[in-house]
């Protein structure tokens, strides 16, 4: 337990990492005095950076370095990141650097920024990497003892044997105990980071803001690196991206064979533990990497692994395929999401942060969010069960397609919100003439930001849920390669998590080139480009309004592929078509059953 405790300490760099990143905004146009769409645009590069690593980390950790040595890398990446992040703020190497010590833009010198651009990927890093391997670590060692509590019940004498029911709440009383703790250590690092930035928020010079963290960042690497001789290590066990790119390979390699008209002729293994998926009819030309070629031995043929495919790795492959468009439509949550730790924190920075006489810190809306995505992602139990309650057959699945549907109208509502709020404050600018005053406070509280910030939450918390049960139902299922620490999970179901944030990561990315192109766009005809380098001679609302429309086109267009998408079946509806006996011959799909799928539920 002491492993999985010194584990859980990690989750400081990471609550640390989000409380930085989220004032970085703040920090950048008040001592850089950069314009805010270039300040964002820095933020949105991080963030979508750090959400589409996890990917590849991801494929590294089966294939090369395993759990343990990736979050050991990333936490020192962490430390480092942090460490010249620190280090980049004009106070510290003042002296050595040749500079000044306060905290102005002429303050910044070229060492300054080096350190500043060399930290800022550092720590995209570290985050990256505890996304990949945190979790998994933890099961891992969590896992192994638990496994030595049940393993203990087997080293039992024969007479402590025949009182079953007592052992058995003994084992339980014990396991409950090791989650107890575990739960209760994470709670007391959130807490305790909770605390810490509560009470840095208050203090200014942003080398003790950053230094704080930093401090903290490295404390926690060092207690991981006590338990170094105490960890259940686990050895990488390939990677199911390789089959994609397998299947891929094959099928060009055979293009100019010719696909035999009985499916029954490719190759397929014959193994009974392995889970079968029935041929199909849509795209063929993947089905060449099933070919036995007729001039060679089959048992040649199969040691080349990237020349000879199976029936059911061309029929998965064939199922992340189609799931491509659907994935793209997701792209504009994520140019949604980019703008929430962007344009939202800069335009709370210029409010008034007063309740009554109280000066409420900014990370207050950091929690706001945290807490309405924790609504949403817990609203996604309820979609279903009412799919439940109003599905007269068998349920059809399509609570992940609504939460998908339900998400982009949050993002709509969100948009259209913040367009109005901040429609408001720039009449309030232009009321007490402060057009040209970027660093004044416009007075307006900044409570009027919090209904966006809910909205966002719920939006991401939905999404995120809903993507991640979509590609559960539809994302081929392996029986291969898999670490079955506490209950059967196929490593497919691993990459979920990061197959949706990657998706989520792309669209914060193109938040930048969107903003480039509306300012291109809305400068046309002479007109004055919405954004400018303050927030008060922009027109962030028109921006805002933008969004909304495409998010709106884009929530109709999902609505239109998800009608014509072909969904797998569902294991149990296979095993009912067997049963009967009407479902055709075992690995054949029938034209009925085709069309059956093509519907908005699964």
């Amino acid at each position: 337990m002491a492993v999985i405790g010194r584990t859980i300490v990690l989750l400081w760099a990471d609550m640390m990492a989000m409380y930085t990143l989220f004032i970085m905004m703040t920090y950048l146009t008040n001592v850089w005095k950069l314009g805010f769409t270039h300040a964002a645009a820095i933020i949105n590069v991080f963030w979508g950076l750090s959400l589409t690593l996890p990917l590849l980390l991801k494929f590294i950790v089966d294939t090369i370095s395993g759990n343990f040595w990736m979050l050991l890398i990333s936490s020192i990446a962490y430390c480092a990141g942090m460490g010249f992040l620190t280090m980049s703020t004009p106070p510290v190497l003042a002296n050595a650097m040749g500079t000044c010590s306060e905290y102005k833009p002429e303050c910044i010198g070229q060492g300054q920024k080096i350190l500043f651009y060399t930290a800022l990927p550092l720590i995209a890093l570290g985050l990256s990497g505890h996304l990949t391997s945190w979790n998994s670590l933890l099961s891992e060692q969590l896992g192994n003892d638990i496994t030595g509590i049940f393993f203990e019940q087997t080293e039992n004498s024969d007479e402590e044997m025949d009182d079953s029911d007592v052992e058995d709440k003994v084992v339980f009383h014990r396991f409950l105990c090791a989650f107890f703790r575990i739960f209760s250590g994470i709670y007391f690092v959130a807490i305790v980071v909770v605390t810490a930035i509560t009470v840095v928020t208050y203090i200014k010079p942003w080398s003790i803001r950053f230094g704080i963290p930093a401090i903290c960042t490295v404390f926690a690497t060092l207690l991981f690196l006590t338990s170094f001789c105490s960890f259940n290590y686990v050895e990488p066990q390939g990677s199911p991206i390789t089959t994609f790119f397998r299947v891929i390979v094959a099928s060009i390699t055979k293009l100019l064979y010719r696909s035999p008209k009985d499916h029954k002729q490719l190759y397929e293994k014959q193994d009974p533990e392995d889970k079968l998926v029935p041929h199909t009819r849509s795209l063929r030309c993947l089905d060449k990497a099933a070919i036995v070629l007729p001039l060679q031995s089959l048992e040649e043929q199969k040691k080349k692994r990237w020349r000879l495919c199976t029936v059911t790795e061309v029929e998965n492959t064939k199922i992340i395929i189609r799931m491509i468009p659907i994935t793209m439509t997701l792209i504009m949550c994520g140019v949604v999401t980019s703008i929430g730790f962007t344009y939202f924190v800069e335009q709370i920075n210029h409010l008034n942060p007063k309740f009554i006489f109280f000066k409420v810190p900014l990370p207050v809306f950091l929690g706001v969010y945290q807490l309405a995505n924790g609504a949403g992602g817990s609203s996604y139990n309820l979609i279903q069960l009412l799919e439940k309650c109003f599905s007269r057959s068998k349920p059809r699945n399509c609570a992940p397609s609504i939460g998908i549907a339900i998400s982009m109208v949050f993002a709509i509502l969100c948009c259209i919100t913040a367009a109005k709020v901040e429609n408001r404050r720039l009449g309030v600018v232009q009321k007490h003439g402060l057009e040209d005053k970027p660093d004044d406070r416009v007075p307006m509280s900044m409570f009027w930001m919090l209904p966006q910030f809910v909205l966002l939450g719920m939006n991401n918390g939905l999404l995120d849920r809903s993507i991640i049960s979509f590609y559960t139902n539809q994302y081929p299922v392996s029986r291969h390669n898999m670490y079955v620490p506490l209950s059967p999970v196929s490593p497919n179901d691993m990459y979920l998590p990061f197959v949706t944030s990657g998706v989520i990561g792309v669209g914060t990315l193109c938040g930048v080139l969107s903003v480039y192109v509306v300012g291109k766009v809305s400068e046309r005809g002479g007109k004055m480009n919405w954004f400018q380098h303050n927030l008060n001679g922009s027109r962030l609302d028109k921006y805002y309004w933008t969004l909304s429309w495409l998010m709106a086109i884009n929530l109709v267009v999902f609505i239109v592929v998800a009608i014509f998408y072909r969904y797998k079946e569902s294991d149990n509806d296979n095993e009912e078509e067997e049963e009967g006996g009407e479902g055709g011959e075992i690995g054949e799909v029938n034209d009925d059953d085709n069309v059956a799928n093509c519907c908005c539920c699964g």
